[in-house]
Order: C-alpha cells, then structure tokens, then sequence
C-alpha cells in the first residue's frame, strides 16, 4: 500500500493507493483510461467514435494475447478498489505475435473491410511509433483517472515498474515511451522520472501523418532510483 497525500481546502487527506498486476475484470474501468493515454492516436487508427474505440479497448483488454490484453497492463487501485491509474509493458523480445493477434481483434470486430483500412493507417501511424528493439521495453497506455491527477499516481506506477517488475537482466535495457509533441506537461513529468527525448535519433516523418500525431520517443535505463518529485 502506497501512501499520498492531497491537500484541498486547506485539508490534508492522505490518498491509499496499491498497485498490482491488471486482471480481465478490470477491462470495464481501464479501457477508457487506455482510450485517453492517446485519444488522438486512437481515432486516428480505428476511425471510429470514441464510444466505440472503448469498446474495441475493452474486449481486447480481456483477450489474453496482444498489446492490449491486461496481461501487459499495472493499475492503480484507490482504497475503495476503483482503478485510478495503468500503464503497459511491452517487451521488444516478446511482440512477434502482436501483428497476428491485432489483424484477428480487428476483423472480429470491425470486420474484415474495417480492419483493413485500419491496418493500413496503423502502418502509417508505426512510421511515428515504431515497436521496441530487441534491448527495449515500451511503456505504454499510461493515464490516471481525470480527478486524481496531480497526485503521484502515475509516479507510484512508474516506482512499482522499476523496483518490482523488472528483473535483473533488464538492468541494461532501456525503457522508452511516446509522447505527443503538443504534450508538453507529459514530456515534463517523464523527464522528472528520468526520461530523456531522442531527437536526433527519429526518422523522417511521413508527410501523410497528420501533423497532431507528431511525437517524440523518450528513453532511460531500467534500474530505480530515488524521484525526487512524486507529484504527477
């Protein structure tokens, strides 16, 4: 159990947070958080309204395979149980069946015709957010729930990540992220975690990418430290 504070009002109150492997049964309440760790990307990808992005999140959260089964995903319960925070992990030794797994999720789901023009635009869109290497681990799909922010929430994932989940070998990996261009309070916080923005290593963008999608890959090796700031 996590210990936080929120001063409101005046008041301190402190905030009990756990984290903890995802499970299927949390796919209800983490997929709109998925959805909001990169609105922009996902409209872009399936084309459809955000109601239905959701939906496609959640059953592929419940599905055991792929970058969006809750096998990859930590959460953040509050005291009461309710999901407060996630993010995901994706191994760049272990994502050969990631390709598969998507191409049968979509079509299931939107349809073969559907799927197909998505596939095509998240072609595009990998050209800006390209899969981990072999010595990378992707952090992905993080957000907080909308009134917890500002409260370390998303720092007591990240600590839990790097003391917990992992191992020794990893210590000379590299942990990288996305992060929007325009985002710039979220660049911030991740360089308070310790991230550093790879620019001069980016490709040259497709001009056929909407310039809204624009991002930078950042990066920063796998061993804890002490953060000096937990507020997020």
């Amino acid at each position: 159990m996590i210990v936080l504070r929120e001063a409101h009002a005046d008041v301190e109150r402190k905030l009990m947070v756990s984290v903890r492997a995802a499970r299927p049964d949390d796919a209800h309440q983490c997929a709109p958080l998925v959805f909001a760790s990169g609105e922009r990307e996902f409209l872009y990808f399936l084309g459809v309204a955000r109601e239905r992005c959701i939906e496609f999140l959640e059953a592929a959260f419940r599905s055991r395979a792929g970058r969006f089964s809750w096998r990859r995903h930590r959460v953040a319960i509050d005291e009461y149980g309710a999901v407060t925070g996630v993010l995901a992990l994706h191994d760049g030794r272990s994502m050969r069946w990631d390709g598969p797994s998507l191409v049968w999720m979509l079509a299931r789901h939107f349809g073969a015709w559907g799927a197909a023009h998505m596939l095509a635009r998240g072609l595009l869109l990998e050209t800006e957010l390209p899969k981990p290497s072999h010595d990378q681990i992707l952090m992905a799909h993080c957000a907080v729930a909308e009134p917890m922010r500002g409260q370390g929430i998303f720092t007591a994932l990240f600590r839990h990540v790097t003391t917990s989940d992992l191992r020794a070998e990893d210590a000379d990996r590299r942990i990288v992220l996305d992060v929007l261009v325009e985002n710039e309070a979220a660049r911030a916080l991740y360089e308070r975690l310790g991230f550093v923005a790879n620019v001069a290593a980016r490709r040259p963008r497709s001009r056929r990418l909407p310039a809204e999608l624009y991002s930078i890959r950042m990066s920063r090796d796998c061993r804890p430290d002490e953060i000096t700031d937990p507020r997020e």
